[in-house]
């Protein structure tokens, strides 16, 4: 039986990363040291820090990406791509240049016997007014009818450029810490959730650039992926247990 794999938020190309390249680089690493071991990877989220996709034009770059997402489904891996908050404007480029499964919405999926819900996480039980705001203005199909309607060089360096500011406004450019099981918002989201889905094993999410590992009862658990900018963290799924792991470069695991 081949692994499952769950990463998200590597936020390429951001410009409030100094480390981009390198950041790619380490994770097309990783991608290629699990592709004869992995039957599924599901990426939840924001593996972009922009992605806006125009009928004929998409972003520049992210080529070693996207060439090791193609060669992984080129070998019969699944690969699901969740839009995150900053890549929610994916259209069907990467299904049909890299094979990929598009997921727009949360999934509920087995896996090797055990029940799945998975999701990048933004919009889940965030109390946040102004994110909610914003969330349904990038949400709106009319709006996104006319940013498009804007050359991508305007529109491209728009983006990036909100992108960037609303990661710097943050200390260190991350998210707040952990906020503890009663007032984490995905926490406290998953446990009214689990109350009318008392099947599901696994809620793993992105989003909140945190690593966390909780344990919600006897069955479910709670899994937050951390990020691909300071943890370099994934979970991995053998068919019986979850894992919480960070890669090293150059390390080897079965």
């Amino acid at each position: 039986m081949k692994n499952v794999y769950f990463l998200s938020d590597a936020h390429l190309g951001s410009r409030a990363i100094e480390h981009g390249r390198t950041q790619e680089r380490r994770l097309v690493n990783f991608l290629d040291s699990i592709k004869h071991k992995a039957s599924a990877v599901y990426l939840l989220g924001d593996m972009f820090d922009f992605w806006y996709e125009f009928k004929l034009v998409v972003p520049k770059g992210y080529t070693r990406f996207l060439g090791k997402l193609s060669e992984l489904t080129d070998l019969g891996v699944e690969v699901h791509f969740f839009t995150g908050n900053h890549d929610i404007w994916c259209g069907d480029y990467l299904t049909k240049e890299c094979g990929v499964i598009l997921h727009r919405k949360p999934l509920t999926t087995e896996i090797h016997g055990k029940e799945f819900y998975l999701a990048h996480g933004d919009g889940l039980g965030d109390p946040d007014r102004k994110f909610k705001f914003l969330r349904a203005v990038f949400h709106s199909h009319t709006l996104q009818t006319l940013f498009s309607a804007l050359h991508p060089r305007w529109s491209v360096e728009l983006g990036l450029t909100w992108a960037k500011h609303s990661r710097l406004k943050r200390v260190d450019g991350k998210e707040p810490d952990y906020m503890g099981e009663n007032n984490e918002p995905l926490v406290l989201y998953t446990k009214k959730y689990l109350k009318s889905h008392p099947n599901i094993n696994f809620f793993i999410y992105g989003h909140r650039h945190i690593e966390l590992d909780l344990m919600l009862n006897a069955s479910s658990r709670i899994v937050i992926l951390g990020d691909w900018i300071n943890y370099f963290s994934y979970a991995v799924f053998d068919g019986e247990h979850l894992f919480l792991e960070n890669y090293i470069e150059g390390e080897t695991k079965p």
